[in-house]
């Protein structure tokens, strides 16, 4: 009796253990895929004309489009902590910055997922620029990227048989290599969790690369805070051509899970991290700064083919993620965002899905770009139809000063707006907090130009103190409508709803004892001096 009782037990034991084992198999996968500088409406899903994204387009077909989907911040640090923290980057402290260090104490959800049983990996860019941990001295910093662990990095060799890289601008990971051995080695019966970072379509560019890409410049659309002419075409293509490149990556990954059999077990989630690096897009809260693409598609669990129109906010994914995986938040400091996880999985219409009625963002430093590296500090409300944004130190430069101390002579100015005795535009000069580029070039040394000078303005000039912006009439964001009496009820509600979430989550701009801590925290990336623009350099 004895002997058929333990074998009794064995065999529910093992029984057990089959289906712990069966449920484990079971889990979700991630594939995680993120961008660099792309705005919201540069996918074709998006009916984008000068741009073909049949990866991004599969994922929002076939799963839950988001129109309203905002970055944590326009700048790539401070967006990707909100990311992975699930919180505001003005919450967590230096690593919430731009190219500042990132303290142990924040947590990323990957973390908790490798705790979990999940086999975790990145390829390319992941939760950066940010220090991390180079040796004991760097006791209270993290040693390993937010995003994960690299498994492998393989490149592509420059000019060899196997260089199918369309520009030099490119780079040199080979993206899907990475994942597909990343796939190869991974442990037996563990789900998996995989972050694809490319760094497209991050400047730099390889100019007039679209011409050996098929591109045409009759096709592009030109946003109207940009001048429509042929330099500003071309730019827009050569940017193209690298968000293609991103896609074409994320294709094959698909391809591949499919081929293995893991697609339709794998929850794909596509975005960016902010957007286009161009004037008055990138480093700013307005549309094609802040507004992103993002799709996500499982269809075990999402029902396909439904777009969500209400906004959507970056600090929503982490908590979206480990409720799908069924993973605990302990260990994480407290989550802001909440779990998307029933939008995900609702069966209602277009019409019929709702979300908050608001979701925030903000910036503060991106580039070294003013006297003592001072940032210029936004925070931003946006609903399904206006944005606000606080501009909380309109005294300063939005793009950056306009005239740069000489590295070589102290005592010595360079030109201003960065433009040489030759009329030639130096972008390191001068307005550092735009990337360097044709566009950002053409505008500054035609500033002058009557046909030119109100881009000039919009992508540098001051700003006041608050902007609202009708976003469902001007996408653009070029009408500036505070203080107009038929809206003012719906800009003194934003504002009063913006203040009590900057208070409600402790923002040291609102809440705290220093109000300009941000300011004070090191910046490990390159440094440039300027002089007080509050007393040395005259308006524009």
């Amino acid at each position: 009796m004895k002997k058929a009782i333990f074998y009794l037990k064995l065999g529910f034991l093992s029984l057990l253990y089959a289906c712990s084992t069966k449920q484990a198999d079971e889990r979700v996968n991630i594939l995680f895929a993120i961008s660099d500088d792309q705005s919201f409406y540069h996918t074709s899903y998006a009916g984008c004309t000068f741009v073909n994204t049949p990866a991004f387009d599969k994922i929002a077909r076939e799963g839950v489009y988001f129109t309203n989907c905002y970055a944590g911040s326009p700048g790539c640090a401070p967006s990707r902590s909100t990311i992975v923290t699930g919180r505001f980057h003005w919450q967590n402290e230096q690593a919430g910055q731009h190219a500042s260090s990132w303290p142990k104490k924040y947590v990323p959800f990957v973390d908790l997922l490798n705790g979990n049983g999940y086999y975790t990996g990145r390829t390319g860019k992941g939760v950066a620029p940010f220090r991390y941990a180079r040796s004991e001295e760097d006791s209270l910093w993290r040693k390993e990227d937010a995003a994960g662990v690299e498994r492998s990095h393989t490149l592509y060799e420059e000019g060899s048989d196997t260089d199918e890289r369309t520009t030099t601008g490119i780079d040199k990971i080979n993206y899907f290599d990475n994942f597909e051995y990343f796939m190869e080695h991974r442990e037996k019966d563990k789900p998996f969790f995989f972050w694809y970072g490319s760094t497209e379509p991050h400047r730099d560019y390889e100019k007039d690369s679209w011409k050996r890409n098929g591109k045409s410049l009759k096709d592009v659309e030109v946003p109207e805070f940009l001048p429509d002419n042929e330099v500003i075409r071309r730019d827009l293509l050569d940017y193209a051509v690298e968000i293609e490149w991103f896609d074409s990556q994320l294709k094959r990954m698909l391809d591949y899970l499919e081929k293995i059999g893991e697609l339709d077990n794998t929850i794909v989630i596509v975005t960016s991290d902010n957007g286009m690096p161009f004037p008055r897009a990138k480093a700013n809260s307005f549309e094609y700064g802040v507004h992103v693409p993002l799709s996500i598609r499982y269809p075990k669990k999402f029902p396909g083919g439904r777009t969500v129109d209400g906004p959507v906010s970056f600090v929503d994914l982490a908590p979206t993620i480990l409720e799908m995986t069924n993973t605990s938040q302990e260990g994480m400091l407290p989550i802001t965002g909440k779990s998307m996880k029933a939008i995900l999985e609702s069966n209602k219409e277009r019409d019929e899905l709702k979300t908050d009625q608001y979701v925030f963002a903000g910036r503060e430093r991106h580039s070294s770009s003013r006297y003592l590296n001072w940032g210029y500090p936004q925070r931003v409300i946006r609903s399904k139809e206006f944005l606000l944004i606080w501009n909380l130190k309109p005294e300063r430069w939005p793009a950056g000063a306009p005239q740069r101390i000489n590295p070589e002579n102290e005592n010595d100015l360079l030109p201003m707006y960065g433009i040489d005795e030759n009329g030639v535009h130096h972008s390191d000069w001068a307005y550092t907090d735009i990337d360097p580029s044709p566009s950002k070039s053409f505008i500054v040394e035609h500033h002058d130009d009557e046909a030119v000078r109100p881009y000039f303005e919009w992508a540098v000039g001051k700003r006041p103190e608050f902007e609202l912006y009708q976003v469902s009439k001007d996408p653009f964001c070029l009408k500036n409508l505070v203080g107009k009496d038929d809206y003012q009820h719906i800009e003194t509600e934003m504002k009063e709803v913006l203040i009590q979430k900057l208070l409600s989550t402790k923002d040291p701009r609102v809440a705290g004892d220093n109000p300009d801590l941000f300011d004070s925290y090191k910046r490990y990336s390159h440094m440039r001096s300027f002089p007080n623009s509050l007393i040395s350099i005259k308006s524009i």
